[in-house]
């Protein structure tokens, strides 16, 4: 029975990694609505993650916050790793680090990831997850340093 189950995860993983594996490369776009300190703003953002590994990706990602004042900017670096369970789910979990500009002061954030992504195409996918950070220098100004949030992204790998 073990070696019918890891067949099974070896041939799957086989199957559904080529979206996820060693050399390929996602690029991913942000949309949506945020707010900070009472403050309500158009979210948009890009990202690229390259494949170092079969499932495990490095990337580097920039979001504004639009719409209200003052305007944000982020960088973000993250890495993820992408278990294939099937062809079209693949579980992840990843860590990252965001240094975040405005107007009147800069901070950096940093935090971790969970989610799903799911298959779309041969070379698409879409991810929703939830993710939770917090600042590693926390603004006196803010009530509360920590922020967990929703996340959905839409990827074209190559």
């Amino acid at each position: 029975m073990k070696k019918i189950i890891l067949s099974i995860a070896v041939l799957s993983s086989i199957l559904s990694a080529e979206l996820f594996d060693k050399g390929k490369t996602a690029f991913g776009v942000v949309a949506g609505a945020g707010s900070s300190n009472g403050d309500s703003y158009f979210v948009a953002g890009v990202n690229a993650d390259y494949f170092v590994m079969n499932g495990l990706s490095v990337g580097a990602g920039y979001r504004g916050w639009f719409g209200d004042d003052p305007t944000q900017h982020q960088i973000t670096l993250s890495t993820n790793y992408y278990l294939s369970l099937n062809n079209q789910y693949h579980p992840y979990v990843g860590v990252f680090g965001r240094e975040t500009f405005r107007d009147d002061f800069d901070y950096t954030s940093y935090g971790g990831r969970v989610g799903i992504a799911m298959r779309m195409s041969p070379t698409s996918y879409v991810s929703a997850g939830y993710a939770f950070e917090e600042s590693s220098d926390c603004p006196f100004r803010f009530d509360d340093c920590s922020n967990s949030y929703p996340e959905f992204v839409f990827s074209l790998a190559f």
